[in-house]
């Protein structure tokens, strides 16, 4: 592994952790050249999961820009990071378990309202507002009606 401080390709490890999930493992690494320690992770090669979308273009599925919109969904609300990174990682697993090379956004949007809703009342409905493309108000109180259910 190259040393991002000298660019040596010699390091040692020095602790290596598996995740809370077992997805990945985390290695501490120490450089045999300029003796500066760094981090690295170890993840599992997956075949690319592809994102087909309503204009049916397709691009590879990003964990990074699913945590971003849900990020924004939760801004300023009381939703810890962990918990969003538990759902994130939790949509991960259900669309890798389908075994499917190809997901929808509307799947993908579908799963991130149902956790959401468990999560948070108002991320979800700032959520389903730009994923459901609200026009007009009545369809907004539609969708609030549902979740007052």
């Amino acid at each position: 592994m190259k040393c991002m401080f000298c660019g040596c390709l010699d390091s040692k490890v020095i602790d290596s952790r598996a995740n809370d999930e077992g997805t990945s493992i985390r290695r501490r690494r120490e450089c045999i050249s300029c003796g500066k320690r760094f981090t690295t992770y170890e993840n599992i090669e997956t075949t690319p999961l592809m994102v087909v979308k309503a204009s049916g273009a397709r691009q590879a599925f990003s964990a990074a820009k699913l945590k971003s919109g849900i990020v924004k969904a939760c801004e300023k609300r009381p939703v810890a990071m962990y918990v969003i990174d538990n759902l994130v990682e939790d949509i991960q697993k259900r669309l890798y378990s389908t075994l499917e090379q190809e997901v929808t956004t509307t799947q993908i949007g579908e799963m991130v309202m149902e956790g959401l809703k468990d999560i948070d009342g108002v991320a979800y409905v700032r959520f389903a507002s730009v994923y459901r493309q609200f026009t007009d108000i009545s369809a907004f109180v539609k969708e609030l009606e549902k979740l007052k259910k």
